[in-house]
């Protein structure tokens, strides 16, 4: 009584493949929203609605790979803003970096540059072009993370308009004391 027990159960049918391939299928899927422009046409179908949301969030600082801290921060602000949109909300979200302060001057000095042998100016230079590239790299790594953006749409503090629209504020405050 040689049995396969194997034939004996009762499992259901699928046309799901039986490996994820997840290396294969994430890239198609990214490429998919992307050409389709489902961020897109989920704000364009909010875009009259009454409701409006809004999440200020907090930009990481563009100073290297994203690590753990960064994938929690922005998968559940994520959640959180696609709770809102599938809810009839017309609630975007701006994915924006901070490419000012100590952090990208850390970075950059520990690149090899001596800030002191090199005129401040060249060194904002070196800080902005440095702030770009890992712009660029996180964009990408966001990415993967599946984040319901457009990445083409961002912000990064050293713009111009984003500094002068700064300084207004700081205006502001400074009149009301």
């Amino acid at each position: 009584m040689n049995k396969n027990y194997k034939d004996t159960l009762l499992m259901p049918q699928t046309n799901f493949e039986m490996r994820a391939n997840l290396t294969i299928k994430e890239p198609q899927l990214q490429k998919y929203w992307q050409d389709q422009k489902i961020y897109q046409q989920l704000i364009n179908k909010n875009k009259k609605s009454t409701k409006t949301f809004i999440l200020h969030d907090g930009p990481p600082y563009a100073n290297g790979d994203l690590h753990l801290g960064h994938a929690l921060n922005k998968i559940l602000k994520d959640i959180i803003v696609r709770y809102y949109n599938s809810s009839n909300y017309y609630a975007p979200y701006i994915a924006g970096w901070d490419t000012h302060g100590l952090p990208i001057e850390t970075a950059v000095t520990n690149s090899g540059i001596n800030r002191k042998t090199i005129a401040v100016s060249d060194f904002r230079k070196q800080c902005q072009k440095y702030a770009e590239l890992q712009v660029a790299n996180q964009i990408n790594q966001f990415k993967t993370l599946g984040l319901l953006t457009d990445f083409e749409d961002h912000y990064v503090t050293y713009d111009k308009k984003y500094e002068s629209e700064q300084i207004k504020v700081f205006a502001k405050m400074v009149e009301k004391n």
